[in-house]
C-alpha cells in the first residue's frame, strides 16, 4: 500500500498532514516507510522520527522512472504502508513538462495523491482548484483531498460539499 501527499503549492501543509498521518497510521501498528520527494535534507529527519524508519529520497532528477521504481520497492521492503511527501507544488519541476514533479513520482510507483489545500479565504472555489488539478494530468490518480486552515464547520461543510459534488473526489480530512 502507498499513497503520496501533494499540494497546489509549498506551505500548504504537506509537511505537518505527512508527519501526521506516518504517526497515527504507526500508532495503529503498521510498518510505515516515510519517503521525500526531492533533495530536501530538513523534513527527511522529521519523517524518520516519526516512522521510526530511515526516509528515503525519490528524485526523477537523477534517476529515470524505472530505477526510482526499483529504490522504492527496495525501500518498501518490511514496510505495511509507504508514505511520500511531495514538494513545492504537485505539477512543479525543473522542465516545462514537470518530468520531476511529485506527480512524475506518484505515477511512477503508482502511487495515489492526497491534495492538501490551504483553505484560507475561500469556499467553492477549492472545487475549481481541485477540479483543475484533477484534469491538468488525467493520468495523475488524486484520490482524496485534506483541506488545511478550515475556519469553522459551516466553512468545512461548504468546501466539503463542492469539491465531493464538482470532481468526485472524497474530502478525507479537515485540519483548523
Amino acid at each position: 500500500m502507498r499513497v503520496a501527499i501533494g499540494a497546489p503549492h509549498g506551505r500548504s501543509g504537506k509537511t505537518t498532514v505527512t508527519l501526521g498521518l506516518i504517526a497515527a497510521l504507526r500508532r495503529s501498528g503498521l510498518a510505515v516507510q516515510p519517503f521525500k520527494k526531492g533533495p530536501d535534507f530538513i523534513d527527511p529527519g522529521w519523517l524518520s522520527l516519526a516512522a521510526g524508519r530511515s526516509c528515503r529520497n525519490l528524485d526523477l532528477y537523477f534517476l529515470n522512472k524505472e530505477r526510482l521504481a526499483e529504490q522504492f520497492v527496495r525501500g518498501c521492503q518490511g514496510a505495511d504502508i509507504a508514505v511520500i511527501e511531495g514538494a513545492m507544488g504537485l505539477y512543479d519541476g525543473l522542465d516545462l513538462e514537470g518530468s520531476d514533479s511529485t506527480a512524475a513520482v506518484a505515477r511512477a510507483v503508482k502511487a495515489p495523491i492526497i491534495l492538501v489545500i490551504d483553505t484560507t479565504r475561500m469556499t467553492r472555489s477549492a472545487a475549481a482548484l481541485v477540479k483543475g488539478f484533477q484534469n491538468f494530468e488525467p493520468d495523475t490518480e488524486i484520490a482524496g483531498v485534506i483541506l488545511n486552515k478550515v475556519a469553522r464547520a459551516r466553512h468545512e461543510n461548504i468546501l466539503r460539499g463542492s469539491i465531493e459534488s464538482y470532481t468526485g473526489i472524497p474530502v478525507v480530512g479537515a485540519i483548523p
